[in-house]
């Protein structure tokens, strides 16, 4: 239920590491996900994903606690509940869950939006959420313990497991493609696509993260690029002749994945040190 898994992992000459996650957690402590300002993050939409995958997802797979505490003052649980209690209490949780999905099938049924009857499915949803960072010592330091929430504690060892068998690839500057930290592009693709093709397929599945499950789809390159004329690009028509216009306000959190070294390691872009973000170099019309 809880996991993490490097997409892409890249480290400069200098030493600066960035390191960009897929995490999936239960959707109750997203909030607590949001609070580290040094993460750029792409997350799944109750307002994307069909009622129907997500009824299936909790009425099979419900979302809950790792760890089922006995009630006392204070933030933190006691003991785990033993015998009897601990088994009425999982009961109730997953009898919850069940109603929960009765509820917004019969929204559903009524016409209601999935943006609105996927609400009262939250607390049981599984997150999918895309996190890529320079800095993460803070982070463990605070969620790899004992006081944080134990499924966030859960989710910060995964993530922490899951670098530390990780093996960053060298990106030196100035070395045009290789230089580039793509999360979702292909050593195949690098070697066939431009530059500026590559950074908009990036940023196109990276935006995908909401709805789709990479390991299952692979949308086409000239899907992805539309994908991205429809985000944040500057006047563009695509294939099927439609002009967009540059986006006001632009999508752009999806082009905060991608980053390329730094002249200087310690220099700073945006919450990223020692890489340049290409949100940054983007909005800045240096890329």
């Amino acid at each position: 239920m809880i996991q993490a898994k490097v997409v892409a992992d890249s480290i400069t000459a200098e030493g600066a590491r960035i390191t960009t996650m897929e995490c999936t957690y239960p959707r109750f402590i997203h909030s607590e996900v949001m609070t580290h300002r040094v993460f750029s993050r792409n997350a799944m939409s109750s307002r994307a994903v069909p009622v129907a995958k997500m009824l299936e997802q909790v009425r099979n797979s419900p979302a809950t606690p790792v760890h089922w505490g006995a009630n006392r003052p204070g933030m933190q649980a006691g003991e785990e509940l033993t015998g009897g209690s601990l088994e009425e209490a999982k009961f109730l949780w997953f009898r919850a869950a069940q109603q929960a999905a009765g509820i917004a099938e019969d929204m559903a049924k009524v016409g209601l939006h999935k943006q609105v009857a996927n609400r009262v499915l939250e607390p049981f949803q599984l997150m999918r959420t895309l996190i890529t960072a320079t800095e993460w010592d803070n982070f463990f330091a605070l969620r790899a313990h004992p006081a944080a929430a134990p499924e966030f504690q859960a989710l910060a060892y995964a993530m922490q497991d899951a670098r530390n068998a990780s093996a960053p690839v060298m990106r030196r500057f100035g070395e045009g493609q290789a230089s580039w930290h793509l999360p979702y592009v292909t050593d195949e693709e690098r070697r066939l696509l431009p530059l500026e093709t590559l950074r908009m397929c990036s940023a196109a599945r990276c935006a995908r993260v909401s709805y789709l499950n990479h390991e299952k789809q692979n949308p086409s390159v000239v899907e992805d690029v539309d994908l991205f004329g429809q985000l944040v690009v500057r006047p563009y028509v695509d294939r099927k002749g439609r002009t967009y216009s540059e986006s006001d306000p632009l999508h752009a959190s999806p082009i905060e994945h991608q980053a390329v070294p730094a002249a200087l390691a310690v220099s700073s872009s945006r919450n990223f040190r020692g890489w340049l973000q290409f949100r940054e170099l983007y909005e800045e019309g240096r890329c």
